[in-house]
């Protein structure tokens, strides 16, 4: 991901890569950051998190929830805003999220593609329409060295349908079947979860009534999606007033936030 989100950066007209960030230890470190594509950016990467900063506006972090939390802070301090694009999050570090958000500008999402965006609209859309007589089930499918499940994006959708049916996601959701279970309970959101291969990221949202069902699906075939809902947050960070706080997600950047 990170090497998208430098590929992304360079192709860009209006955005300048100012750091490149790896962990210590890692072989990357001290190489041009532009190496992979055999460019010479000057932009060396380097684990010290507050050279790498230095000169940036903006912070793009796909990383884990400890070290997202750790770079949060570091922006904090020296005045640079961040597009969030790591899950895993629990709900303490979530709100760790929204204090360090009260002193700088933060895009925080589940998942940053534009297109997947535009579906959680679409659930909304179709939870509030489909809100009686239809069973809803929620199927992911990620590559098998994901760490998290459900995914962030899963979770994301359900937390959108809930809303959207005025209830409270952890009461409703079921993320195991096993055994004996009986009768699926109404009003319930079901999960399932795929992990396997090389999949980048698929997602489907069943609305199963009787007579039809609705499937509304996004799949991820690369992770530049990723990257270019990125730069568009990038880029609607770098728009607001100077000194402006708060907390932001990808349908306040589309403009899609009821």
């Amino acid at each position: 991901m990170g090497r998208m989100l430098v590929e992304a950066v360079l192709a860009s007209t209006d955005c300048r890569l100012a750091g490149a960030l790896d962990v210590a230890g890692s072989p990357a470190v001290g190489q041009d950051a532009g190496a992979f594509l055999g460019r010479a950016t000057g932009v060396a990467i380097t684990a010290d998190l507050h050279a790498g900063l230095a000169g940036a506006d903006v912070l793009i972090d796909f990383t884990r929830p400890e070290g997202t939390l750790a770079h949060l802070a570091a922006c904090r301090a020296l005045g640079v805003k961040a597009v969030v694009g790591t899950t895993g999050f629990s709900p303490g570090q979530k709100a760790e999220i929204g204090a360090c958000a009260a002193h700088t500008a933060v895009v925080f999402a589940a998942n940053m593609s534009v297109g997947v965006n535009v579906v959680l609209r679409l659930l909304d859309l179709a939870a509030r329409s489909l809100s009686e007589g239809y069973d809803i089930e929620i199927v992911e499918a990620h590559h098998k060295h994901k760490v998290d499940a459900p995914s962030g994006t899963a979770l994301a959708m359900g937390e959108t349908i809930a809303r959207a049916l005025g209830q409270d996601l952890q009461q409703q959701a079921v993320f195991t079947r096993e055994g004996h279970t009986g009768p699926r309970q109404p009003g319930t959101i079901g999960f399932a979860t795929i992990r396997g291969g090389d999949i980048v990221g698929d997602h489907t949202v069943l609305f199963a009534g009787t007579g039809e069902r609705i499937e509304i699906t996004h799949r991820s075939n690369s992770r530049a999606n990723y990257a270019e809902g990125s730069l568009r947050a990038t880029r609607f960070l770098a728009a607001l007033p100077p000194g402006t706080a708060g907390l932001y997600d990808m349908q306040d950047v589309l403009g899609l936030a009821r």
